[in-house]
């Protein structure tokens, strides 16, 4: 039976959650921000300080390093893969942490003052939490769960097998990236330096949550160009550029976005918008599981632009769409069996496994289609981005102890 120092665990949470670590996607450089390194520079000492080996931080702060085989016939070198980087989203300075004991199922007051409210209600997943500790923010920023409950677990996981020598596993990888959260968590992951060959990010929710699916992802920027008079001498000289974005917004499907989606569909999502008479320009998010469905959502804008270019006099419309990252199920399901080892080592631990696809996307997406298969695994978060996330400590212990079963059963192969 593993013994998780919950309290120590715990500890080492609090710690890499004051640690301001946000990500900015108006950066072009690696990593985003210079904050970063201060978090990078601490989990390669932490790395170094429990045992591991070969421990590097490259020039752009990605971290590697190797726990060596404790056996000696030939095991599949796996590896562990979570990111250091929080949203920008939301608030990430300054994280007051409340902690609570023994959650007694109902509302939580995050902030009195403020009147901020973790409503068991409108976030009615949290009920299944009830009599576990839970740790929320104070209403003011984010949590950082998102993805330091990961980077937590898997720096436990390898103190934890460092101390128990009993437990026997192959070569295990462990790698620490920054700006996940502005897409750009691959880009510089060197795979072949990792040399695993396979890996699993941290970086789910609930407990028991296993992916394998995820969104193709695109974005889009669309522009409209208008002309811009004297309102009192306007007439049939005026071209408003706002007006014909409007008329492109209202054109696509009004119930394929976000808010009216769930499971495998998918959807357009207008992630900004920006307009004065002479310009409009707005910014799309593309996703769906289904690569037909989604080359046919891109299809389907561009027609529109199409269209509208030829439709109405005087427009000039421009689009340009950049693929971001597609789904990780065509390069996992051929070995399939590392999906199964992480189901197994679920079930061995008394936890339920919850397979389905991630309405979003991971590192291990784009790792997947640079050769290195990635599966997600739950890390124990809630309600990301935002004041009202949460993780119940209980998760981050199971998720810690289904890190270290999977390198046992991944031996036994």
């Amino acid at each position: 039976m593993l013994m998780i120092n919950s309290e120590k665990l715990l500890e080492r949470f609090l710690a890499y959650i004051q640690i301001d670590s946000q990500s900015d996607p108006k950066s072009d450089t690696t990593p985003s921000t210079k904050k970063q390194w201060q978090i990078a520079n601490l989990l390669k000492e932490e790395l170094e300080e429990i045992g591991l080996k070969e421990v590097t931080i490259d020039e752009k702060a990605y971290i590697m390093a190797t726990l060596p085989s404790n056996v000696e016939h030939e095991v599949d070198t796996i590896g562990f893969i979570s990111h250091f980087d929080t949203s920008p989203d939301f608030k990430a300075s300054d994280i007051r942490p409340q902690i609570h004991e023994n959650y007694d199922g109902g509302d939580i007051i995050l902030n009195k003052e403020k009147n901020i409210v973790l409503s068991s209600n409108y976030f009615e997943e949290i009920k299944q939490y009830k009599g576990q500790t839970l740790i929320t923010t104070d209403g003011t920023t984010l949590l950082s769960a998102d993805d330091k409950a990961g980077v937590t677990e898997i720096i436990t996981a390898m103190e934890y097998l460092v101390n128990h020598p009993e437990i026997k596993h192959g070569k295990i990888r462990v790698g620490f990236t920054p700006d996940e959260e502005i897409g750009r968590g691959a880009h510089h992951f060197d795979v072949e330096k990792f040399g695993a060959k396979y890996a699993y990010t941290m970086d789910g929710s609930e407990i028991g949550e296993l992916e394998y699916e995820n969104f193709n992802a695109a974005s889009a920027t669309l522009k409209f160009k208008g002309t811009s008079v004297h309102p009192g001498y306007a007439k049939n000289k005026m071209v408003n550029s706002m007006y014909m974005a409007q008329k492109f917004i209202d054109v696509l499907p009004k119930d394929e976005v976000p808010e009216r989606t769930e499971a495998y569909e998918g959807f357009f999502h207008l992630s900004s918008i920006s307009g004065t008479i002479e310009l409009t320009e707005l910014n799309y998010i593309i996703r769906d599981h289904d690569k037909d469905k989604f080359e046919a959502r891109k299809q389907l804008m561009k027609d529109i632009v199409s269209k509208m270019n030829a439709q109405i006099d005087d427009a000039n419309i421009s689009i340009e769409i950049n693929d971001q990252y597609y789904n990780m199920k065509e390069k996992v399901e051929p070995i399939k069996y590392i999906v199964d080892i992480a189901e197994n080592a679920m079930k061995e631990l008394g936890i339920t496994p919850i397979l389905k696809p991630i309405r979003g996307g991971t590192d291990g997406a784009q790792l997947s289609y640079k050769g290195l298969p990635c599966p997600n695994i739950f890390a124990g978060g809630h309600n990301f981005h935002g004041k009202y996330e949460y993780v119940p400590l209980e998760s981050m212990v199971k998720a810690t102890e289904v890190i270290i079963k999977i390198a046992e059963l991944t031996a036994k192969r």
